[in-house]
This record gives structure tokens, sequence and C-alpha cells, in this order.
């Protein structure tokens, strides 16, 4: 477990400054992440990479020249948020474009994604590349829905360096793409993560058994077996990766051994001894391989393996120098200090509203106070439900958005704002502090609502209504889930169905929403009898199975939340 922490909620935060503190010739901390405290020619690609933190030296320690220009850092196991990834982006653009580069997980591929078209949209090159290199999550026929582990490491060194060498972005973008699907990883674990402030790990492994096919983000396995010799465990891992080799593969590959934080250099060069032999009788030329910790996931022990098969071009890039402080290889890169770096931070004002809309204001602020609280306390269990075929991170990643959106709506309150402004502000503090999946959601989700409202009046049962199906529209069409899938999606349509047809009957708001409510709950209960389709849960179907979705536990409570806040103001109940 994680022994030295002061507020759990800061430990992401508090280790990246200390990271920078450290190497501050290396990286510079911004807003969100990290960039390089070297200059970089102008015109240069920026290769920009992230993800959630907890996976040291990924991805602050890929900074440097030859590798990233700069990383943006999620909280512990959560993808960074839209907000914070394109304003890393701005800060390392140097006119050249810009790679985007992450693991594929659902929280990063919305984030990253949005972030992308954001900067589009400002007139910005951007390619989107995520890394896709584990075997256990995904069919060799469907390599797109594989998730990215320590194959990052190949993936981000080859960009760099292309990036590096003057290559512009389609270039950079190509051979990026051409790592990637030449990449693949397999591990195991020993024992699972925890989180910190948490005092139980994620996933727990019986004894003397390993976890085959774990994931970073505190996932188990895909099956459990009893631990093999190191010899026996080079097998395992060697043979899965080597049935994997492309129909067009050359005979020269590079190598990473990855230890995932708990397990010692020492066992790592023990389980090399038994892995090179198997790759030369494979008849496969070893090119500069590497053994140590490079994608880790806290505390968990366990390691994997990682090939890139390897062409001219590839390989070159592969070899090339990098100077970044979790990987250094070759010459070092002459370098020059980067200009001073100013950051802004837009002061936040509201527009006039009517006494009437700003009384609908107060209200949303404080529903949106009471669901902050009731996350709060269901955080533990909320973890617990969402650990069972995820990563556990949910009840954290609520409780961090609610209380973000909370503050934000009382913000807005106090500076006279009306209902569709506060409900705005929440949705994107909420987005902005959760990250992961859930944060861009449910910040879509509540922007998406406050469009159905007006400053100007008051927040009619019927706009709330109306809110809720756009909410619900953006959620299906960003997230791509339907009914079924196991997501929040199976508690938010009964939801947004009843409140719809109880408000078009002429109920009172507080009625609608309680039935509403109800609705929501039944659906969330029912999702125990479903498998998960979407996401990294879709890989634990059978671990799932009997056990509810926690994105539809929670938005349920939510709703129940909101249904007991309304008591409080009669007057938006009639």
């Amino acid at each position: 477990m994680t022994h030295i922490c002061n507020n759990p909620e800061e430990f992401a935060a508090s280790a990246l400054l200390g990271f920078c503190s450290i190497y501050p010739h290396t990286v510079r901390p911004v807003s969100g992440g990290v960039v390089r405290a070297t200059a970089s020619p102008e015109h240069k690609v920026a290769v920009v990479v992230g993800g959630g933190s907890g996976h040291y030296p990924a991805f602050a320690g890929m900074v440097g020249p030859g590798l990233a220009d700069a990383a943006v850092a999620g909280d512990i196991f959560a993808s960074p948020s839209t907000h914070a990834i394109a304003h890393v982006c701005r800060l390392a653009h140097r006119g050249g474009g810009i790679l985007l580069g992450f693991g594929k997980y659902a929280g990063d591929v919305l984030n990253f994604g949005l972030a992308a078209e954001r900067l589009i949209s400002e007139g910005i090159d951007v390619r989107v590349l995520p890394v896709t290199d584990d075997v256990a999550s995904a069919p060799i026929d469907k390599p797109s829905q594989r998730r990215g582990v320590a194959g990052d490491l190949m993936v981000f060194k080859i960009a760099g360096a292309a990036a590096e060498a003057g290559l512009r972005l389609d270039e950079v973008e190509r051979v990026a793409i051409k790592a990637n699907q030449n990449t693949v990883s397999f591990g195991v674990a020993f024992s699972g993560c925890t989180l910190p402030g948490a005092k139980e790990p994620l996933f727990t492994v019986p004894s003397q058994h390993m976890g085959i096919g774990l994931g970073i983000h505190g996932e188990p396995g895909i099956s459990e077996d009893a631990i093999l010799s190191a010899d026996g465990l080079a097998q395992l891992l060697a043979a899965r990766l080597l049935a994997e080799k492309p129909a067009n593969a050359g005979g020269r590959v590079a190598v990473v051994v990855n230890g995932l934080g708990a397990t010692k250099y020492e066992e790592l060069f023990v389980l090399w001894r038994g892995i090179e032999p198997l790759i030369r009788q494979a008849g496969l030329t070893i090119v500069a391989p590497e053994a140590g910790e490079f994608v880790t996931s806290l505390d968990m022990a366990g390691c994997s393996l990682t090939f890139t098969w390897l062409d001219e071009e590839l390989e070159k890039y592969w070899c090339a120098p990098a100077d970044a402080i979790g990987f250094r290889r070759g010459a070092t890169i002459p370098t020059t200090p980067a200009p001073a770096l100013v950051e802004t931070i837009a002061e936040q004002s509201y527009g006039p509203s009517s006494p009437e809309s700003c009384e609908s204001g107060k209200c949303i602020a404080y529903a949106i106070d009471r669901v902050a609280a009731a996350l709060r306390d269901a955080e533990d269990e909320l973890g617990r439900i969402d650990a069972l075929a995820g990563d556990g991170d949910h009840g954290q990643g609520m409780t961090r958005g609610s209380a973000a959106a909370a503050e934000a709506a009382t913000k807005a309150v106090a500076a006279g704002a009306g209902a569709a402004t506060v409900l705005s502000a929440a949705g994107n503090a909420w987005a902005d502090r959760a990250g992961g999946a859930s944060g861009a959601l449910w910040g879509l989700a509540l922007r998406s609502w406050s469009s159905a409202l007006n400053d100007d009046v008051p927040a009619t049962p019927i706009a709330l209504a109306s809110g809720a199906k756009l909410a619900l529209e953006a959620i299906m069409r960003l997230g791509g889930a339907q009914v079924g899938d196991k997501t929040l999606v199976d508690s938010f349509v009964p939801f947004v169905e009843t409140l719809g047809d109880e408000i078009a009957q002429g109920r009172a708001l507080s009625y609608a929403w309680r039935e509403a409510a109800g609705a929501a709950t039944k659906a969330a209960e029912a999702t125990a009898q479903l498998t998960p389709k979407l996401g990294r849960a879709r890989s634990h179907a059978a671990r799932s199975l009997g056990h509810p979705d926690a994105g539809a536990v929670s938005l349920a409570l939510c709703a129940r939340v909101v249904a007991d806040a309304m008591v409080s103001f009669p007057q938006q109940g009639r």
C-alpha cells in the first residue's frame, strides 16, 4: 500500500510537483501536467502523452529530448480532463502540430478525443494515437479493442524520435501507427495495488497464484493460475507474444521486461534469463532490450513482457538517443533552456440573470451539494462495485467531480448567476476535477442539461425534463453505450423516460422526479444480470455477472438525492 501520503486527494498532484522540483532542468510543472524545460525548434511536431497518475515513470518521466514534449497527468488511474489536455497541448505546441498519445481506456479516449476536437477548432493540427498493445484484453482479430499497457513506452519512444528527427506530422503519425500495430504486451500480477488512502487493495490474488492478463489500472487478471518458476513464467509470456508475430514481420524485435511497481529489478533480470533464449530459439534477433520499471501500477507486484516487431525505420527510431528522466539512451542530445513560460487563467464572469432564474440556480446548487455529500458517503461502496470488473476508482472520481461541481455552483450563485449558468459551471467543474470516463460523461451531461434552461426565466418542469433528454442523448452519442451494455445509460434511460411522461401528464416536478428516480433505481439493480459490452470491464464479463454496474448505481443514487432535496424547495415542486 501507499505509506507516504498526506491528503489522498492531493497525492497525484503532490507527487508531480515533487518530481518537477527534483528535475527542474528536464521538466517544468504546468496546470494539468509537465512540459519540457529545454527548448524545441519552431515547427517541430509536439508529442504529448498522458493518462492517469500511478504509472511512473509513465507519463511525466517520458518527457525530454528524443521522447515526449509534454505529459498530461490525471488523478490516480483517472484520465486527465479535456480542459487539462487541451491546456498542456497549447503550451507544448511549436507550430508543427501535435501527436496525442495515450493508452486506450474509455476515459482517455473520451477526454483526449474531445481535447483534440477543441484544439482542431482553434486551428491546431492534432492527431490522436491510442496505444493498443495488450493481447489479454481482446483477441488477435480485434486489435483496436485492446488497451494500452507497457507498449506505451515503445510507441512513444519511436514517435518521439521521429519528431525529434524533424519529420512532419503526417510522417510522425504514420511511424507511430506502425509502431503501435507492431507492438504487443502480456503480463501477470502476484498481488493487487492499493490506492492512496485506501485500506484494502483493489483486488487480491490467492496465495501462490498469479493473475493472468492484468491491467495497469488495478484491474484483476482474466484468470488465476498457480505461480510458475521463472523459466515457466518466461515460457508463458514469450509464447503468448511469439504467437502474435505478424505475417510480414522480419526477424528483429525490440523487447522490454516491465516491472509493475513492487517486483524488484533482480527478479526481472532472473526472468530475462529465461526469456532471452526463447526469443533466439524462435529465430529472432533482439534489438536494444530493456528491463525495469517503465509503466507501473502503484505498488502492484507483477511484470509484463513487450515486443515491438522492427523494420529498418522502426529500429532506427527505437535506437535513437533519448534523455528523459524515466528513459535514457545513447548520446546526450544538446539542449538549451526553454524560454520563460507564462500560464494565463481566464477569470470566470457571469452575465445578468433574472431574480426568478437566480432562485432556480440556488435550488440547483443546493441539490448538487446534497449529491456531493451522498457520493462522498458512498465512495467506498461505489469503488468496491467498480473493482469487481474495473479499476475501482469510480467512487473516487464521482466524489472528486461532484465536490468540484458543488463548489462551482455555489460560487456561481454567489455571483448572481441564473439556472443555466449554475448548472453549466457545475458541469465544467465536474469534468475538470474528476477526469476519467465518468468525469467526461457527467460534465457533458450537466452542460447539455443546462442548454434547456435560461438565465432569464425560472427552471420549469418542462425545461428540466427537456434538459434530461438532451443530457442522455449527449452521453449516448459520446460514450456509444446503449441500453443493455451495462453502463449508466441503463438507469438514465428509464429516468428520462419516466420524468418526461410524468411531466407531460401534469405531475408536480417533485412527484415526477421521485418516480423517475425509482425507475432508475430498479434499472440499476437489474444491471446485475447483464454483462458489460464496453470499456475495460468487457474483459471481465463473468466476474461482473451478479453485480450491478457502478455507473448505473451512482446515477440512481444521485436521482434519489435530488428528489429528497426538492422537499427543501417546495416552490420548485408544485
